[in-house]
């Protein structure tokens, strides 16, 4: 097909035109993600998501080389943001540990886990289901509070807030855990 035929497919969004490029490319996509980031289901995830967000913003696409070269370079750019994040939070990680100082023995944190865990669980089934959600975006998926709210449709303000009721109820919730609760976060 036309390259330009398949760009104003998917600024149109048209079923068949994006349903070719992605049976095209989604492969090779992966691929190349892949080794950038070392992990097929990260790569997985980052291709679907740049796929799903050519689908929601059609009308914002800006493809000023060819189609091939805009899909690899935001798989690029995409994967290169994953290992900055990963970055960011190895580097908290490490300076929390040589701030921490822990126990000779730690054996009885082990044991602890488990109720720990649960602590969390049901603190975390307290929150409201959007709440939930934007809070796992952020915290476990990584996600920035923009990211959040494109994906989500929101304004980022309305995820912020979320993110901040969920914090509050979980700092509540695990206020007698909370020194038991950062070691179990550094081992993890």
């Amino acid at each position: 097909m036309e390259e330009q035929y398949l760009i104003k497919g998917l600024k149109t969004r048209n079923k068949v035109v994006f349903d070719f490029i992605f049976q095209y490319y989604y492969a090779g996509l992966c691929a190349y993600c892949e080794r950038i980031t070392g992990k097929q289901e990260v790569a997985e995830d980052i291709v679907q998501e740049l796929f799903m967000t050519l689908w929601i913003k059609h009308e914002q696409i800006k493809i000023t080389s060819s189609l091939k070269n805009y899909l690899f370079a935001s798989v690029k750019n995409r994967s290169l943001d994953f290992l900055k994040r990963e970055q960011r939070k190895s580097h908290k990680l490490e300076h929390i540990a040589e701030k921490q100082e822990l126990p000779e023995n730690l054996s009885s944190l082990w044991f602890a886990e488990a109720e720990l865990q649960a602590v969390v669980e049901k603190s975390m089934e307290k929150l409201p289901p959007r709440c939930r959600e934007i809070f796992e975006l952020s915290r476990f998926e990584g996600l920035k509070n923009q990211e959040i709210a494109d994906k989500l449709g929101l304004s980022r303000r309305t995820v912020e807030l979320q993110v901040s009721n969920a914090l509050k109820q979980l700092r509540t919730d695990l206020k007698d855990y909370l020194p038991l609760f950062l070691l179990m976060y550094l081992f993890q």
